[in-house]
């Protein structure tokens, strides 16, 4: 959160508590965390257990902004609450608090259609590792089997095991990964770095970054690997967006 916690104006940041002790790990949710901390919002981390994800959501009224292939709604985080009014899905968070906090650098250099756009091709080929994650994700000892069951759910499969890749399975998904995320390193090829646009970050850097993030809690044993990929460029982005990590 913030350091500054005492306003009475004080945005209430809607995050998936997991792991013990808790840590902020999904990608959306880090995208619009570090949005917040950029513009140096004053907001404090409301703290929801993966397995009540979707019914906070649906007790604040806030429809859905993402779908599984079959249609059905995907309720998930993050929400940003501002007096009355309710954000749900981490780039509208990013556009309301860039407008919010006019007097600090702008998160967006160019027009919004383009970083939208930007962030859903990230999301589609930084999803190319997700499988990878599966092993050690960071549930709450308490919920970790119902929030495991429900991903079995989803994925149509009996057992969690089933999702997670071991051996030469794992090296095809990764190798896979790296293939498509090197589409995404070409975005620095004329950047002095460690930005996208050069030594100042915006909202592109930040999209990015959740991604990288997601990665770094939850597989750290090839996180190494990752930030070397194609000549550094993730490992120097994720160092360089540390100052706005802030604390939870």
């Amino acid at each position: 959160m913030s350091c500054c916690t005492s306003s009475s104006d004080q945005l209430v940041f809607y995050d998936i508590a997991a792991g013990s002790p808790i840590h902020p790990h999904a990608p959306n949710p880090w995208k619009a965390r570090y949005a917040l901390n950029f513009k140096r919002a004053n907001f404090t981390t409301k703290w929801v257990d993966l397995s009540e994800v979707k019914s906070t959501r649906m007790s604040l009224g806030v429809a859905p902004v993402r779908f599984f292939a079959n249609g059905e709604p995907f309720y998930t985080f993050p929400l940003l609450k501002d007096g009355s009014t309710i954000l749900g899905d981490s780039f509208g968070i990013a556009v309301h608090v860039d407008k919010k906090y006019p007097d600090s650098p702008s998160l967006f250099k160019h027009s919004i259609g383009l970083y939208a756009a930007f962030n859903a091709h990230i999301d589609t080929v930084f999803t190319a590792g997700a499988q990878l994650c599966a092993a050690s994700m960071p549930f709450s000892p308490e919920t970790e089997e119902k929030c495991k069951a429900e991903f079995c759910r989803r994925a149509g499969v009996k057992s969690y095991d089933e999702l997670i890749v071991h051996g030469e399975a794992k090296k095809k998904v990764k190798d896979a990964f790296q293939a498509a995320i090197g589409e995404a390193a070409k975005y620095f090829k004329f950047s002095e770095g460690p930005f996208i646009g050069g030594k100042e970050p915006d909202y592109a850097d930040m999209i990015v970054g959740g991604w990288l993030m997601f990665y770094c809690t939850t597989i750290p044993g090839d996180w190494e690997d990752i930030r070397g990929w194609h000549g550094g460029v993730w490992g120097r982005l994720h160092d360089a967006l540390k100052p706005y990590r802030g604390e939870w």
